[in-house]
């Protein structure tokens, strides 16, 4: 017997608009087979929509339209699939190392139709170079510091690193100082973004990427499996 997976409240439906039944069925999919195969625990069904699924969909917002975009230890698709469900002019490539993930992933991407989706098997440090996203994405994958590392090598000159933290976002951001540093980011700041949606309000690290933007390379031919 599948789990009952809850009924999105007022907040998702507001938030997805018309991409709300898509994002019913991808709620579905993690409560089922994201749970069977470990890639979500039983005990987060029940706030699937408020702690998942509207905790990374806000996330839309400070993505610029038609960018690409690169999810970082994708996971079970969670920032990656709900920022691609809510902003279908975006080229999102889901970067995950793990073979059961990114099997899911492709599932998913089929199942949801989301075209504009490709999933990629590997890990962001040997991606480096052949990925170059003009927004890197991220959820729970490291602390800031190693996170911007693995995050700098994605994306082009000029782009954007956007990180979902808690709490110590801020402590992550001055204990990260050093590495930034080095990395000759342009700026760093901590935003609170879905104000009205989610409570609290989502937790954001924003870094821009020094350097000017260059001509968009090829995505990697690079599928899962």
């Amino acid at each position: 017997m599948r789990p009952t997976v809850p009924a999105p409240p007022g907040a998702a439906v507001a938030l997805f608009g018309a991409a709300t039944e898509t994002a019913v069925r991808f709620a579905s999919l993690l409560a089922t087979h994201g749970v069977e195969r470990g890639l979500i625990g039983p005990r987060e069904v029940p706030r699937l929509w408020e702690r998942h699924l509207l905790n990374c969909g806000v996330l839309a917002e400070l993505v610029p339209g038609e960018a690409e975009v690169v999810d970082i230890g994708s996971g079970a698709g969670l920032p990656g699939l709900v920022i691609a469900m809510l902003r279908p002019e975006v080229q999102m490539t889901l970067l995950e190392p793990m073979l059961r993930r990114t099997t899911f992933l492709g599932e998913c991407v089929t199942e949801l139709g989301l075209g504009h989706v490709m999933v990629c098997r590997g890990r962001a440090e040997d991606m480096a170079g052949v990925i170059r996203a003009d927004v890197a994405i991220s959820r729970a994958v490291a602390p800031l510091g190693r996170l911007a590392e693995l995050s700098v090598g994605v994306v082009r000159p000029g782009g954007t690193i956007l990180a979902l933290k808690g709490d110590h976002a801020q402590t992550e951001l001055d204990e990260a100082g050093p590495v930034l540093r080095h990395l000759s980011v342009q700026s760093a700041e901590v935003l609170r973004v879905g104000h009205g949606i989610v409570e609290p309000p989502a937790t954001v690290v924003r870094i821009r990427v020094a350097g000017k933007a260059r001509r968009r390379s090829r995505r990697p031919d690079t599928a899962a499996g």
